[in-house]
């Protein structure tokens, strides 16, 4: 193929900020040229967290706050861009995830809904460049869970044919990609693709230290590491039903949010803080443990990315668990690991303009492959 430059904006669940990733496409393995980060204002965090649940004049609100959203998406491409020196011209397009704000693959109707706000129409007129967005709304209509779309990618990029290999990103919310090598534990797995949201990642971490320290993480695991694991809040928290739930399967601050935790730790709760603090590691730590023994069987290797790789409490938890199972970062496979899903949706941009499927059946459920995007064209 040609080379041909486009540009992945990622925002995730963790609402730390903006990721964006200038990547040329010229070989099956992407080149990343330039990444720019941008944090999010704290007034936004906070309004962006007030919509995860109906509020008053919510379609305004949302609105507005979709607009704010784009000022920033392309706040932060033009800054990419006048650092690597480019002009919007040579930019095919922009894959931009958006916000997601719910999350609700079959409620009600049996087809449910996903909403990811940033105004692509703005954003595409403040950049000059055509956007895709819009990704997972087809996926969910042909009867999937839109989530999660990366595995395709980590397919193209990261699947090796002789090693059963598992890639965890841990963000917000842990998803899990397993792709199946052709030897030499089960060759029924030859060439298998599947993935799912294992559950909590960094969200609850996050907002429990928010809660107790105002601040937005808890760098490497430090703060954690002062307390130890309650045993009975850890067996608690692993009873929720979503952990046993059989893929194709997908979680969000739907579920996994402060009610929930404040459900299995209560405000007249005796336990220290720190404890829970790293209660909550260990959960996400099992939890990722939990879903690769009962449904990605046989692994050889785990590759972690995203915010929580940086957690070395966190990885040191994981470990444990994996015991000699090889645990290493996607960096030992080339990709960076905080600008591999800004890399994965300027991917699934580029399968969008060239008419390509992007979502895998076996993962999210769907009736089958589909092109996945909305298109704002400049």
């Amino acid at each position: 193929m040609t080379s041909a430059l486009y540009i992945g904006i990622m925002s995730g669940t963790s609402l730390d900020g903006v990721d964006v990733a200038l990547v040329e496409f010229d070989t099956q393995q992407p080149q990343v040229l330039h990444t720019f980060f941008l944090a999010y204002p704290s007034g936004l965090l906070s309004e962006i967290l007030a919509l995860q649940h109906p509020t008053e004049n919510e379609l305004e609100a949302t609105a507005i706050i979709s607009n704010a959203l784009a000022k920033i998406y392309a706040e932060a491409v033009n800054q990419l861009l006048f650092e690597a020196q480019l002009s919007p011209k040579k930019i095919v397009a922009i894959g931009c995830h958006g916000q997601t704000i719910r999350h609700r693959p079959g409620f009600k109707d049996g087809i449910g809904f996903t909403l990811q706000i940033g105004n692509a129409a703005l954003l595409s007129e403040l950049t000059g460049i055509t956007v895709v967005s819009d990704f997972r709304s087809r996926d969910i209509a042909a009867g999937g869970q839109g989530a999660p779309l990366v595995p395709a990618f980590h397919q193209a990029v990261f699947a090796d044919k002789q090693i059963n290999r598992a890639i965890i990103n841990i963000g917000g919310i842990a998803n899990i990609t397993y792709l199946g090598g052709t030897e030499p534990n089960d060759l029924s797995q030859a060439g298998r693709v599947y993935g799912f949201d294992s559950g909590p990642g960094n969200m609850l971490i996050d907002a429990w230290i928010k809660h107790h320290k105002n601040l937005s993480y808890d760098a490497n695991g430090d703060w954690a590491s002062t307390g130890q694991v309650v045993a009975s809040l850890l067996s608690k928290m692993l009873t929720e039903p979503y952990f046993s739930l059989p893929p194709p399967k997908s979680t969000g601050r739907d579920l996994f949010n402060e009610a929930w935790l404040q459900q299995k730790v209560p405000k007249d709760s005796t336990f220290r803080p720190q404890d829970v603090a790293h209660t909550l590691v260990a959960l996400t730590a099992h939890s990722i443990y939990n879903a690769l023994r009962q449904h990605c069987s046989p692994f050889d290797e785990v590759y972690v990315c995203g915010g929580g790789a940086h957690n070395s409490l966190l990885i040191h938890h994981l470990q444990t668990l994996l015991g000699d199972t090889k645990c290493d970062s996607t960096e030992s496979l080339g990709i960076g690991v905080d600008w591999v899903e800004a890399i994965a949706f300027a991917w699934l941009a580029k399968q969008c303009i060239l008419k390509k499927t992007a979502n895998i059946a076996e993962v999210t459920g769907a009736e089958g492959a589909r092109i996945l995007g909305a298109i704002y064209q400049h």
